[in-house]
């Protein structure tokens, strides 16, 4: 029978329990993803690497490398990368085999490998179809081509390319490609074909913007240098290279990387081209730091037509400004980029290259640039993936039009509650139900993680960091922190935030400390504060908005100066149009006080946010089914209440219309420094920075390490929903979903999205608790139970 896996340790399918099938779990090491690959894993440092380590992190990953000829008798060499946990097999087959021997040879080498691995389950991904032959008898729970070039134009692709490329579209469940051309190339040759193009490690290149050491082969070289770094092959434009050396004598061109395909005969020699030769991934930026200009000199045929390089935002994160040819997928995504030069002919690609020289020297448009590398990461990529995979993985072992048909003593085993979200309100909800109530639960969740916004992880640098944003937890109410603490330990923490004006950080919320700051004053008491800020309020005849309550409290200046910038960015609108619930969450003080919050309890999970809702839906009564939507399942899994904690229009079919919700994005970036900043969070009121604050993890987990973690965050407003907006016109659009909601008895409707109310993490906690006592109650009242246990009040 096959199994996918819902859960750690425990597995659903048709009649039994199986262990999850999200290979974006935490819990997912019974899954081997196995990469067939042409490309080594120590050559260049690319797409494939990028994302095979991040796989690495929650998979068994084995990079598979086309074979080494020479040898014996066939062998199978196997090394653990001990930098990303990948494992590298490289085969090794006597020379002068068949065709079919060799494939033969392969075929029992991989099984060789496979069989002796715990392989609960079994991803195949593809960069070549070249090695569908050996691998393509090894049954998979998914299987993903990621075309990251179209390799049937390159030189020297055999002639059996494109059959094997066909017949691996034929198999593959997914079909990524590396670009938007390449997506246009392929969408009409498969139902699932989704565009990743390459994205870039910023925190690893931006390293090239801050002072450091050249490296030796470099330094010695004259400015200005032209520089490139990349494999040296038929796609580079090597006349182009030699008139633009030739017709600027007085710059360096600097190219680092490999020559293949090619012969070094055939590269250009003159006194300013210097061919650095391949260095490793690492060494990158310090190249970059010495360049003045960065170039992408391709030329313009077959085996460009459909490159999506990764170079361009990598040198735009190193603060290079970029000179290419017309590749269509470069102009697509970075023509209109002020720090990016296209060019056709070599006249034209040397005018390029000197208006580029003028830009090195400002930084003006490099805030353009690091807001358009903020929308994307090599992390986004990979969970978006995994999220693709993970519902492949999931719905190809429960066909859901047969599941539909058949009886229900036929389908998967019947749940007495199905709890859709894995966020706050759901694990509450789910482990009070099946250990208080021993209710047989499963809990669906789009997402591969548990925990919803409250996820948390350890990055590559290992410190834990909020994939969602940051999460403080505080509560007054001795109630929720006593029931969380059943699963965890905590850390004491007072959160306290600094807001940047004018360049200097000052408390928030605006205390004493605040108003001497940016006054210059020396007020000692808080009667004097007091006086103070009544001298600056202006009276509003009614507090209806969020900028009314401020005004009315503190004056116009300081509103200007903290809120309304700030509120702006964060709502997408003025704080004259937002209910005043939105500005009277944050309180003014007259006192010296400069903690955030003055809740009873203040504290962080030990062990994370992850860990506490591991441990809540750590139970045998509970399974959980991630990285599928609600909407596939909700009909396969029989069940006889719901509970729902998603957005409340999407529950109804946005019936009445879509409720508004503010997102957000998050750059996630790590600094070769101990600190980053004086405190957790430092906000940006003003309106012309990007962000509205900077989070830096370390001050919320007390770790100590070498390097830190920081989170930049972008109100948007697409994506996720994050807030709900308070308006009077939302709020009557949610009664209308509200009403329909009341008369949905067998459903539940729990949390903020459910509600659509901005709640606190204590707050849903608190809300979670009371509905199931409620529910408890009614269950227990249809049943005839005179007496509720004891329990149940917890």
């Amino acid at each position: 029978m096959v199994t996918f896996t819902i859960s750690k340790g425990r597995r659903i399918d048709q009649t039994t329990r199986s262990p999850s099938t999200t290979i974006g779990s935490a819990s997912d090491s019974a899954t081997t993803l196995i990469s067939f690959s042409h490309l080594r894993w120590n050559f260049v440092f690319q797409r494939p690497q990028h994302l095979m380590s991040r796989f690495a992190r929650t998979a068994d990953v084995v990079y598979w490398e086309e074979p080494v000829h020479g040898a014996q008798g066939p062998s199978l060499g196997t090394r653990r990368c001990p930098k990303t946990g990948v494992t590298v097999a490289t085969p090794t087959l006597p020379a002068g085999l068949s065709a079919d021997a060799e494939t033969a040879a392969l075929r029992s080498l991989l099984d060789g490998l496979l069989d002796v691995r715990p392989v609960d389950r079994l991803v195949r991904w593809y960069y070549t179809p070249m090695m569908l032959p050996l691998s393509e008898h090894r049954a998979a729970n998914a299987v993903v081509y990621d075309c990251m070039d179209e390799l049937a134009n390159f030189k020297g692709a055999p002639a059996t390319l494109l059959p094997l490329e066909q017949r691996l579209l034929d198999q593959a469940d997914l079909v990524f490609t590396g670009g938007y051309s390449l997506f246009e190339a392929k969408r009409d040759r498969h139902p699932s074909v989704h565009p990743f193009p390459s994205s870039v490690d910023v925190a690893h290149f931006a390293a090239a913007r801050e002072p450091g050491r050249e490296p030796d082969d470099q330094r010695a070289i004259p400015r200005p240098r032209l520089g490139f770094y990349g494999v040296v092959d038929e796609r580079m434009d090597l006349a182009l290279l030699a008139a633009v050396a030739d017709q600027r004598p007085d710059w360096s061109l600097v190219i680092v990387g490999p020559v293949v395909k090619i012969s070094e005969h055939d590269l250009p020699r003159r006194h300013n081209i210097h061919y650095i030769g391949g260095r490793d991934y690492a060494a990158l930026p310090d190249y970059l730091r010495g360049w003045d200009v960065a170039l992408m000199p391709f030329a313009i045929n077959d085996a460009t037509r459909f490159i999506s390089p990764t170079k361009t935002p990598e040198y735009l994160a190193a603060g290079c400004p970029v000179v290419s040819t017309p590749v269509t997928d470069v102009i697509r995504h970075y023509g209109s980029v002020a720090a990016v030069r296209i060019a056709a002919t070599p006249d034209a690609f040397v005018a390029a290259c000197a208006e580029a020289l003028t830009l090195r020297a400002s930084s003006e448009w490099r805030d353009e640039v690091d807001a358009l590398l903020a929308q994307g990461s090599w992390d986004k990529v990979h969970a978006e993936m995994a999220a693709l995979i993970g519902k492949v993985m999931a719905a190809r072992q429960r066909p859901l039009a047969a599941a539909a048909a058949v009886p229900s003593v036929h389908r998967s085993k019947r749940y007495d509650v199905m709890v859709v979200g894995a966020g706050f309100a759901g694990a509450v909800m789910a482990e009070r139900l099946a250990a208080d109530a021993g209710k047989r639960v499963l809990v669906v969740d789009r997402r591969p993680p548990i925990a919803g916004n409250a996820f948390d992880r350890l990055d590559d640098a290992g410190v834990l960091i909020h994939q969602y944003g940051p999460h403080i937890f505080h509560t007054n109410s001795a109630d929720v922190f006593d029931y969380l603490s059943r699963f965890t330990e905590w850390r004491p923490y007072e959160h306290r935030v600094l807001a940047s004006v004018d360049g200097r950080l000052m408390p928030m919320p605006i205390n004493r400390t605040t108003l001497n700051l940016l006054y210059g004053l020396d007020l000692r008491t808080e009667d004097e504060a007091a006086a103070f800020l009544a001298s600056r309020a202006e009276p509003v005849e009614v507090v209806r908005t969020s900028a009314d309550v401020v005004i009315s409290a503190v004056g116009r200046e300081l509103y200007e100066t903290f809120f309304q910038g700030y509120t702006r960015k964060q709502w997408g609108m003025d704080p004259s149009e937002l209910d005043k619930s939105v500005t009277a969450r944050v309180p003014t003080r007259t006192s010296t006080d400069d903690r955030y919050f003055t809740d009873t309890y203040q504290a962080m999970p030990a062990e994370g946010y992850t860990r506490m809702f591991e441990r809540m839906l750590d139970h045998p009564h509970i399974d959980l089914l991630l990285g599928v939507d609600f909407a596939e399942v909700r009909h396969a899994y029989a069940h006889d209440h719901l509970v729902f904690t998603g957005p409340i229009d999407e529950y109804f079919g946005h019936r009445y219309g879509k409720l508004p919700y503010r997102s957000l994005r998050f750059r996630h970036e790590t600094f070769a420094q101990e600190q980053y900043q004086p405190v957790a969070f430092v906000n940006y009121p003003v309106e012309a920075t990007p962000h509205t604050r900077v989070t830096e993890y370390k001050h919320l987990t007390g770790q100590r390490a070498p390097n830190t973690s920081v989170t930049f965050e972008y109100p948007s407003a697409e994506g996720d929903p994050y807030y709900t907006i308070p308006r009077a016109e939302n709020q009557a659009l949610y009664k209308r979903y509200e009403a329909l909601a009341l008369a949905e008895r067998d459903v539940s409707f729990v949390g903020r999205l459910a509600t659509y109310r901005y709640y606190n993490m204590d707050q849903v906690v608190g809300q979670a608790l009371a509905t199931y006592r409620r529910l408890a109650a009614r269950w227990a009242h249809d049943a005839g139970a005179v007496q509720l246990p004891d329990s149940v009040a917890a």
